[in-house]
């Protein structure tokens, strides 16, 4: 691993693509914070990142001298395993359009954020940075996982052919304001929030949630992720991906269980074994982001209360 300290110029033009998502808002939101005064983003209504030409004279207008790539089609294991052509070809299209742009016009630095399903179903855990390639992909996001494998793999190139000084950060399952509660798209903790949080509210006696609720997952906040985004733009320069995480894991349904009280949920809870639990355990190994000096500052039930009392506040706007 390859340490540095770059101190990026808080007044240089800082394209964050994506930053009306999940995590591309919370990074907007502490770049802001942390002093960058010439922020820009456009929304995808705006901007089609897909469009080659678009993106093209996106970047001819205005010349960023800073990228995070937190774009992109996102989604839980139904909208995965259902709808993979539209997740491996947008996303495709996404990374390979603004990767060559940030080439084209000379971006010093770039950071890609990827995820956690790029690794093997089966990978030992905590799951290092070297197990990418090295076994069969969980099948309900095996789309999704190449198209994020590529856009590692084009980074790495980038790198090598053209020494730019880009990096990959690879994330775990992220949560926080902002995110999409959609029962049918979104991811688990979401759903959760909004499965219990419509139970309270209708008075329902019983909550059914998907799978056996055996498998486990580790949990970051977006304020958390946002943090260590910065630091390893200034603290990281390595072709390698680094993992973003806690270190630490639950099961589903001791999830399940702690989003039933904070949403004050009092009534019964079934397991719908007939759907998926996709990946058996999915934890990071977080020692080289360690090794840099960063740590998670968000404790979960925290992050969970603050998370459901976002969505209650934002209940009609949420994405859902």
């Amino acid at each position: 691993m390859t340490s540095a300290l770059i101190s990026l110029d808080r007044s240089a033009p800082f394209y964050v693509a994506g930053h009306r998502g999940l995590a591309g808002g919370a990074v907007w939101r502490h770049l802001d914070g942390a002093g960058f005064t010439n922020l820009v983003g456009r929304p995808s209504s705006d901007l089609d990142l897909r469009e080659r030409d678009d993106v093209f004279a996106f970047f001819d207008k205005e010349r960023p001298r800073y990228v995070v790539m937190a774009a992109a089609r996102v989604g839980g294991i139904l909208a995965n395993s259902t709808r993979p052509v539209e997740f491996l070809s947008d996303n495709v299209r996404i990374q390979v359009n603004v990767l060559d742009a940030a080439h084209a016009y000379d971006v010093d630095r770039l950071l890609l954020l990827g995820s956690s399903c790029i690794y093997p179903k089966f990978a030992e855990q905590p799951i290092k940075e070297s197990s990418l390639l090295t076994g069969l992909l969980e099948p309900t996001n095996d789309a999704y996982a190449i198209a994020k494998i590529a856009g590692v793999m084009h980074v790495q190139a980038m790198r090598r052919q053209y020494a730019r000084r880009w990096i990959s950060a690879m994330p775990t399952n992220l949560y926080g304001p902002g995110d999409n509660f959609d029962v049918d798209s979104s991811h688990v903790l979401a759903a959760l929030i909004r499965r219990f949080d419509d139970a309270v509210r209708t008075g329902a006696s019983t909550v059914t949630n998907w799978g056996t609720g055996a498998p486990r997952r580790e949990f970051l906040h977006v304020d958390d992720l946002a943090s260590a985004v910065l630091h390893v733009l200034e603290n990281y320069d390595d072709p390698a991906p680094i993992n973003i995480g806690t270190g630490k894991d639950l099961t589903i349904r001791e999830l399940s269980d702690l989003v039933a009280q904070v949403a004050g949920y009092t009534g019964a809870v079934e397991w719908d074994a007939s759907k998926p639990d996709g990946t058996p355990r999915k934890l990071l190994d977080v020692s080289r982001l360690q090794a840099l000096g960063w740590r998670p500052g968000v404790e979960l039930r925290a992050g969970v209360e603050r998370a459901y009392d976002w969505y209650a506040a934002h209940r009609d706007s949420a994405r859902r």
